[in-house]
């Protein structure tokens, strides 16, 4: 993985270290390479390994948090779940610059309303491999973007390896851009 910029943090910062999903706190001063920046989050390279920074602490990187989603009023049942999905585009593994929903991790996805009112929604995903050990934390992250959704109330998401990840489950852009054709 290349890196775009250098950076040194400005505060202490909780970090995730890539693949084996243990948390680590990097110093501040510390200098890191911004390797990748989608959707919010941060994959940085410290001392020849790699670790995933929340959106929440973009300002230890000199970075801008992403804004949360907003709906008009009158939100229909059909632009929350447009806006549903485009808050998983937004999760990616921070080894991989495609987004889970091009990877073809995501399931199912089912809304539905609350009888106390809001919406409730379920997610069964996966993960590439079996082992990864960023899986809670995407997992997580698809949680966390769900919620910020106006009138979502409650979500469930639940990581599934049946049936088995394969490439066919990929969009035709983000094989075209793997070269997994």
């Amino acid at each position: 993985m290349q890196v775009q910029e250098m950076i040194t943090l400005t505060r202490d910062c909780p970090a995730i270290a890539v693949p084996e999903g243990q948390k680590v706190m990097m110093g501040a001063g510390g200098e890191v390479g911004l390797v990748q920046a989608l959707g919010g989050s941060y994959t940085v390279m410290a001392q020849g390994r790699l670790f995933r920074v929340d959106a929440k602490d973009a300002d230890a990187l000199g970075k801008e948090a992403v804004p949360s989603p907003e709906l008009p009023e009158d939100a229909s049942d059909e632009d929350v779940e447009k806006m549903v999905w485009d808050q998983m585009r937004g999760c990616y593994d921070p080894e991989i610059p495609i987004n889970i929903v091009d990877l073809g991790l995501i399931y199912r996805c089912e809304i539905e309303p609350n009888p106390e009112g809001g919406r409730r929604v379920s997610i069964d995903m996966t993960l590439t491999a079996p082992g990864c050990g960023m899986g809670n934390v995407i997992a997580s992250d698809v949680w966390q973007r769900v919620m910020e959704v106006p009138t979502v109330e409650d979500a469930h998401v639940e990581v599934v390896f049946d049936p088995p990840w394969d490439a066919s489950r990929m969009s035709e852009a983000a094989r075209l851009q793997t070269g997994m054709f």
